[in-house]
């Protein structure tokens, strides 16, 4: 089955939020929302285009999808510009064959091609680390939400750029509506 990655396009949406809403289904962490927070930050000013991204398989549609949006770190002194991956969604029918892996890695590239160094996530403790996330108190960086320490995580996107950067990820108002 062939595979492509690229940009959401106009009308990609609908597809999208049934997409995020069957993949999270049968997720015992999730609340069953995440389709209405990827609709919330579609019209947000923290949506950034070029960090939604789907993966089409061949007569299938959209299988996969992955978002990152603006998030700071907030430390007493100091705030700076972060990604919040969320979500990273495949279709069940689809799981387990890189799809996940892809789309990560294909945000990744463009993230820092726009300039981006950091990414943090809330997310499974043996999926993330592959990609080069780390427990984000590692680095000094906390989160907002009540979570296990070792689902809250962070990756360099760019070589040094999470050195000194300690604080709290501010998210923005999408995640809380």
């Amino acid at each position: 089955m062939n595979i492509k990655i690229r940009s959401e396009r106009a009308g990609d949406g609908p597809a999208i939020y049934r997409l995020v809403e069957a993949a999270f289904k049968n997720v015992p962490e999730s609340d069953r929302r995440e389709h209405y927070l990827v609709e919330r930050l579609h019209k947000s000013a923290s949506f950034i285009p070029e960090l939604s991204i789907v993966a089409e398989a061949d007569g299938c549609g959209i299988v996969g999808y992955i978002l990152l949006t603006e998030v700071k770190i907030i430390s007493d002194n100091k705030t700076v510009a972060s990604l919040g991956v969320a979500p990273l969604a495949v279709s069940p029918r689809f799981q387990n064959r890189g799809i996940g892996g892809a789309l990560l890695l294909e945000a990744h590239k463009a993230a820092a091609s726009l300039g981006y160094g950091t990414a943090v996530l809330l997310g499974h403790k043996d999926y993330y680390p592959r990609f080069g996330y780390r427990r984000a108190a590692d680095f000094g960086i906390e989160f907002p939400f009540d979570a296990p320490e070792e689902c809250c995580m962070a990756a360099e996107l760019l070589p040094g750029a999470l050195k000194g950067v300690k604080g709290v990820v501010n998210y923005p108002e999408a995640f809380y509506e």
